[in-house]
């Protein structure tokens, strides 16, 4: 019934993890079992395409009583997270760094932002936004000690694409880029890209 898939779609994954957000909820709401289209309304989605995902990590539900939502979320832990956990690190503890790393502390035992890093020395050597915070000349080496895989990136555009490099020279696997530069990274790493300002500019489009 249950089965481990490696190579899920990267927008499936992105569904999982929010399904998985939803249940928490759902756990803290004292709920058991829960519908496939009770997950779809919530993530303005069909029924169909939650059944899809669902089945697609080999999870059934009951026609009477839905999906054990225990059972789905630890299910869903094992297919998205990894076992022994992996680190994160923050680059650039301006105002959106140090906003994204209190948001996220304690959201995920598997995945824990570890320290960060600013060229301001007045950062350096201290505790922000709960954690310890290092000059980026640091950066490289701490990676490689610490074996740390994913770094968030809030820089300055600017210096996005140096400290990007600096972090892939260091082994970094994955980047979620928060800067307004586009960035270019080997084929292995994998890359996310996110801007605000094309997501409002989205939603402008659609709401005029």
């Amino acid at each position: 019934m249950k089965k481990k898939h490696s190579n899920l779609p990267g927008k499936t994954v992105e569904r999982l993890s929010q399904y998985r957000r939803i249940l928490y909820n759902s756990i803290h709401e004292g709920k058991t079992n829960i519908y496939s289209h009770e997950l779809a309304k919530m993530m303005n989605l069909t029924p169909v395409q939650v059944r899809r995902d669902l089945m697609l990590i080999g999870y059934s539900g009951s026609q009477s009583k839905g999906y054990v939502i225990k059972d789905l979320v630890a299910l869903i832990g094992r297919i998205i997270d990894s076992n022994e956990g992996q680190k994160v690190i923050v680059v650039g503890m301006g105002n959106l760094g140090r906003a994204i790393t209190s948001y996220f502390a304690g959201k995920r035992d598997k995945l824990v932002i570890v320290a960060a890093f600013d060229n301001d020395l007045q950062k350096a050597d201290r505790i922000v936004a709960g954690i310890p915070c290092h000059h980026i000349s640091q950066v490289a080496d701490f990676v490689q000690k610490e074996g740390v895989s994913i770094a968030i990136l809030t820089v300055s555009p600017e210096a996005a694409q140096e400290v990007s490099k600096t972090l892939l020279n260091a082994g970094i696997k994955g980047m979620l880029n928060y800067t307004s530069v586009p960035l270019t990274v080997p084929d292995q790493v994998h890359l996310e890209e996110y801007d605000i300002v094309t997501s409002l500019e989205k939603l402008a489009y659609l709401v005029k």
